[in-house]
This record gives structure tokens, sequence and C-alpha cells, in this order.
């Protein structure tokens, strides 16, 4: 990976998800977590401040050093022990029912392959263990749809490979989740066709 990819792309990232307008998605996002949880994409560790202490520990999923880094602050914050576990959410490094709940916050647009990600989450999930969500992907509204669709090319050259057009839900139920739990939405103050959020909870067989 490139300079841009390594040294710019996670400080964009890092100011552009941790505007407060998002506090609010991730606090219910992280809401009913607990136990031994693995988060997929941590980034720089901006969904630290909102783990409830019923999460006894968490497994860190990700490949950028500089954002690991950029989480130091929050991570020195919390008293929720934290590790960094991994750096490919397509490949996990855990056994098999290794955890209690997952969480997943703007990241599945992003790994190259989602499904075989999500596939990897239920193989580490516990039986009927919880992954909680916040993706944007694509949107309910077909003239959304259109534009994000010729956008998304140029969306994934800016930004690291992110896509505006994942269909969330059934790449959710394609991996052998049941969701459970769902609100899609626009996101407030955010452009349409980046802000498609399908925020909720899947279960694992």
């Amino acid at each position: 990976m490139g300079f841009y990819a390594t040294q710019v792309l996670p400080r964009i990232v890092n100011a552009a998800c941790g505007m407060k307008e998002a506090d609010p998605l991730r606090r219910r996002v992280c809401d009913g977590l607990a136990g031994e949880v693995v988060e997929i994409g941590f980034g720089s560790g901006l969904n630290v401040p909102f783990y409830p202490p019923t999460v006894t520990r968490l497994s860190a999923v990700e490949p950028s050093d500089l954002g690991w880094q950029l989480a130091g602050r929050r991570l020195g914050a919390t008293r929720i022990p934290v590790q960094r576990a991994g750096l490919d959410g397509q490949s996990l490094v855990f056994p098999d029912n290794s955890f209690d709940a997952a969480l997943s916050t703007w990241t599945l647009c992003t790994i190259p392959d989602a499904g075989a990600a999500l596939r990897e989450l239920r193989r580490v999930l516990k039986p009927g263990a919880a992954l909680h969500f916040v993706e944007h992907g694509l949107a309910p509204d077909e003239p959304v749809r259109r534009w994000q669709h010729r956008l998304d090319p140029l969306q994934q050259r800016l930004f690291g490979g992110c896509h505006l057009t994942r269909p969330i839900v059934d790449l959710l139920t394609g991996a052998g989740f049941t969701v459970t739990e769902l609100d899609v939405f626009y996101e407030k103050g955010a452009p349409k066709i980046m802000g498609a959020d399908s925020l909720g909870v899947a279960t694992s067989p």
C-alpha cells in the first residue's frame, strides 16, 4: 500500500467518522454488547467510549498501524481490556465459537470480500451470539441508488476501496446470519448517497 493509504487515509477516516453526529449511532449499536467481543474494522477506536461495562474483553481486528496508533488516547481512557488481534477480517485468527458478540461499524463497505468476513464472524461467534452492526450501503430509494452506482468507482478510488452500493442485509443473510433487529435510515448531516445506513442485530445459528 502507498503513502496515501497508510498515512493519509486513516487520518481522514478518523476525522470524518469521528464527528459528534455519529455518537448516538455508536451508542445505539454498542448497546447490549456483553462478554468477549470481537470488532472488525476497529480503526482508530471510535467505538471504545461507547462499549458498555458488560464487555469483559474486546479483540480488535484492524489492518492499519496508524489507525491503531490513533486509538491510543481512547484505549488509555477505558477500563475494558482491548487487544489488537489480527489484521484481516476475511481471515480471523480465532478458533470456532470463541466470542459472545461481534461489532462492525461502517466497515463492510471497505472489506474487499465482505461475504467472506461475515462468514468468518459467524464461524468465531458462539451459537446464537449476536453481531451488532451499523453500515452504509445501497439506499432504499431508486433515485439515490442510481447516483450511488454512478459515483461508486470514484468513491472507491478516493476512500480506500469503500463501496456505496453494497446490500447490507443481503450480505448478512447470505453469510448465514438471521437479522433480528433492523433500522434503515438516512444518516443526519450526510449526503444520501453516503449516508444510507442499516443499524441492527444479526444472530448466528
